[in-house]
């Protein structure tokens, strides 16, 4: 006996089958793109176009991450720093230096020079700067110790685990805000006690809950 469904039937299964099968696709580019080397894996170091040194100039010479990252501590983005920030200083500096060349071709042509992202999330996954610099989380918890990195590279995993660790004990990685972009700054005792009492003048409760990070 032969089946047979109506027009409408039809095409309420076509698209169910359309539905399962893109959210298998979906599914299974999420779980590829989640374990990418660029958001799981510490040690992750792509070659940059210019071999910028934070060793140099973020530890050597002391320049704070804010002059670079402009707006860590009021969005929610670090910010790459334009070129004008680099010919601040090296329209005079090192003028002629050949490694630099990509920088002076990007000022004469306006064209952004083309630096790799270090730390990426998921598109999935929504991360503010400022809420957590704003309140005592440094550069440092993330980053790891990046005044001393010649070439920057991932040293935490940034899975959700990892952040759902911190989310539940800020303690231990708060400081006192004038202090977030000091990376080599340590607390005389107990950093979690210390951490416990940032929490309580500031009312930190960092969400557990899906919506925290994926909106």
């Amino acid at each position: 006996m032969e089946l047979k469904f109506s027009k409408k039937s039809d095409r309420i299964l076509k698209t169910v089958g359309l539905v399962i099968a893109l959210s298998v696709i979906g599914g299974a580019s999420t779980l590829y793109y989640a374990t990418l080397p660029t958001t799981l894996e510490p040690g992750y170091q792509p070659k940059q176009p210019v071999p910028y040194s934070h060793k140099l100039h973020a530890g050597n010479m002391g320049m704070d991450c804010t002059y670079c990252h402009t707006s860590v501590l009021k969005a929610a983005y670090a910010s790459i720093p334009p070129t004008q920030t680099c010919m601040n200083c090296h329209s005079k500096v090192k003028a002629k230096s050949v490694v630099l060349e990509p920088v002076r071709a990007s000022w004469e042509s306006g064209e952004s020079v083309p630096w790799v992202k270090v730390h990426r999330l998921p598109d999935y996954v929504y991360f503010n700067h400022s809420s957590h610099t704003s309140v005592g989380v440094s550069c440092v918890t993330c980053h790891g110790r990046i005044d001393q990195m010649v070439e920057v590279k991932q040293v935490q995993t940034l899975a959700m685990s990892w952040c759902l660790e911190c989310h539940r004990n800020p303690a231990p990685n708060l400081r006192p805000v004038q202090f977030v972009t000091k990376l080599d700054w340590k607390p005389d005792g107990d950093p979690a006690v210390l951490g416990r009492e940032i929490i309580a003048k500031k009312g930190i409760n960092p969400p557990v809950n899906c919506s925290g990070c994926h909106r």
